[in-house]
């Protein structure tokens, strides 16, 4: 049996935060180090105030750039009245990923209890752009990326993963 090649995605990260700056965005930089890590390219970075319209005119300049196969977000997903991802993304979707939610905040449940359900992470797809958005804690990236999305963005992970139909694609063309 051959061994699949990987297929290394175009990725970007964007930091959703009114508090974070370039030196000091440790959620954006674990995500980049991550993506890297596993062969991926980090094509994008930004950090943007937690504030509906820049966070998408940010994520539909980078779903509508065909270098971003990928992107994953880091903040504005909680409940406080600061908290504005999902308001400003979900519109933006062709289509929700609900299991991914629904994965995290089980798999957060071991690690944070009931504190888990003002967790709003969630994911879908645009434009073939895939969007992954996960609070903003280091602990909460950390669990996201090491217990779904290294696997998910892993073209030889089994039975089925999102990097696959990137591949199909580039076969396509």
């Amino acid at each position: 049996m051959s061994e699949a090649i990987p297929v290394p995605l175009g990725c970007g990260v964007l930091t959703i935060s009114d508090t974070r700056s370039a030196g000091d965005d440790t959620s954006g930089n674990l995500l980049a180090h991550s993506l890297a890590q596993a062969g991926h390219q980090c094509v994008r970075r930004d950090i943007v105030r937690d504030d509906i319209y820049q966070i998408r005119r940010i994520i539909s300049d980078w779903i509508a750039d065909p270098e971003v196969q990928v992107i994953l977000t880091t903040g504005g997903t909680g409940f406080s009245h600061r908290d504005h991802t999902p308001q400003a993304i979900l519109p933006l979707l062709d289509r929700e990923i609900p299991g991914f939610g629904e994965l995290f905040r089980q798999i957060s449940y071991t690690e944070i209890g009931s504190s888990t359900i003002q967790s709003r992470a969630f994911a879908g797809s645009a434009n073939q752009t895939l969007i992954f958005c996960l609070p903003g804690s280091n602990n909460a990236c950390d669990t996201a990326w090491t217990k779904i999305l290294r696997e998910q963005l892993d073209s030889g992970h089994g039975p089925c993963n999102f990097a696959s139909q990137f591949k199909n694609r580039e076969e396509e063309a």
